[in-house]
């Protein structure tokens, strides 16, 4: 079955940390970039980060993009061995508080863009004290 997983949401204080990861099956991530977004309630789905493929083909290296408002406290990284990306959260505000869905194309795509057709059902991030 062709899916992505999200995992590792969870409460945390603010200023804490929390790792999300994406973890695919029934294919293989190398050939995809992948795109981080949440929505929070009452709000619409924003992009959070993304991260290109770095299989090689059509030069893609595996680049990654930020959301301005993220930029400098998460870090996007792909494990290709472990068919999965994650998304690593430090310095959480409330203003993170969401849900967070990772996405993908459906077919092979080496480079960010706007067409996700490949959603998880993702997890919850709240950042409170």
């Amino acid at each position: 079955q062709v899916q992505l997983v999200e995992s590792g949401g969870g409460l945390v204080q603010p200023g804490g940390s929390l790792r999300l990861s994406c973890a695919a099956s029934g294919f293989t991530l190398d050939y995809y970039a992948i795109g981080w977004f949440r929505q929070a309630p009452g709000k619409e789905r924003e992009g959070v980060s993304c991260i290109d493929s770095s299989d090689g083909i059509d030069s893609s290296d595996g680049s990654t993009y930020y959301a301005d408002s993220v930029k400098g406290r998460f870090t996007i990284s792909r494990d290709n061995a472990k068919n999965t990306v994650y998304l690593q959260m430090r310095s959480l505000k409330p203003d993170d508080t969401a849900v967070y869905y990772c996405a993908t194309f459906s077919e092979p795509s080496s480079f960010c863009g706007d067409e996700y057709k490949r959603w998880g059902q993702g997890t919850q991030v709240t950042v409170s004290s």
